[in-house]
């Protein structure tokens, strides 16, 4: 697969490679996601089982659903999956990222396809998912565009696709760049690059080109007070999380 054409930012890569055994620490370089993650859970859980049908109160409601997790780190959305009951492959082009996610999956008595690779290596081997996860990544791509359709191809009929980034405007420039990297330091200096944030509009846009229809998107926001995530219909001024269909 070495031939194939990848939209995959090395610089990106080895700045998560880099920070790969912090995955599991709360209060790592990771801990924003960490913090976010329950309300990223809660929307995806959610509006999945919204699509299939499926009831989250019973033991493994997506029992049947293939999952593919896109750049997914130390597990941090595989692993939930999983223990829903969902046939989950997370890849990732950090190899390094890989290790870590394999070590602490079993560790939790949990099969997940962990493979090293790229979105374009699993769409030019025929591979189709219910759900395709492309979770705080297109930001860090060298082609937002190509990347999105490369997500949307791998999504079977009837199938969804998750795409959370950020917005790019002033405040988001205070917010994930001078705060959470200046000020407070949850993340390392450089992790983000404002320029290449992306609007609301501008992700919907990039869908409609790929053939999917945007059905919902949502603010991803945190308050400031109780240090908690939730979700928000109006305010899509930093992060926000965004559900397409394909037909």
């Amino acid at each position: 697969m070495s031939d194939v054409k990848s939209t995959i930012n090395p610089d990106e890569v080895a700045k998560f490679e880099a920070m790969a055994a912090e995955w599991w620490d709360p209060n790592g370089k990771f801990r924003p996601l960490h913090q976010m993650n329950p309300c990223r859970l809660d929307y995806l859980t959610t509006q999945i089982a919204t699509q299939f049908g499926r009831n989250l109160r019973d033991a493994r409601p997506f029992e049947g659903l293939r999952i593919l997790d896109i750049g997914c780190g130390g597990g941090l959305l595989s692993e939930p999956m999983a223990r829903l009951g969902a046939t989950v492959v997370g890849v990732d082009a950090a190899e390094g990222n890989l290790p870590v996610a394999r070590l602490h999956a079993e560790q939790s008595g949990l099969e997940i396809d962990y493979r090293h690779g790229t979105a374009e290596a699993l769409a030019a081997d025929g591979e189709a998912f219910d759900v395709v996860l492309a979770m705080e990544i297109v930001e860090h791509v060298a082609v937002p565009q190509e990347f999105i359709d490369t997500c949307a191809a791998l999504v079977k009929s009837g199938g969804m696709m998750f795409v959370s980034t950020l917005n790019r405007n002033a405040k988001s420039y205070m917010f994930a760049i001078v705060g959470a990297e200046r000020i407070l330091k949850w993340l390392p200096n450089g992790t983000h690059d404002w320029a290449k944030f992306i609007t609301p509009d501008e992700l919907e846009d990039m869908v409609l080109n790929a053939q999917l229809d945007m059905v919902d998107r949502k603010g991803m926001v945190l308050n400031p007070i109780t240090w908690r995530w939730s979700t928000s219909a109006r305010d899509l001024s930093v992060n926000y999380v965004t559900t397409s269909l394909k037909a």
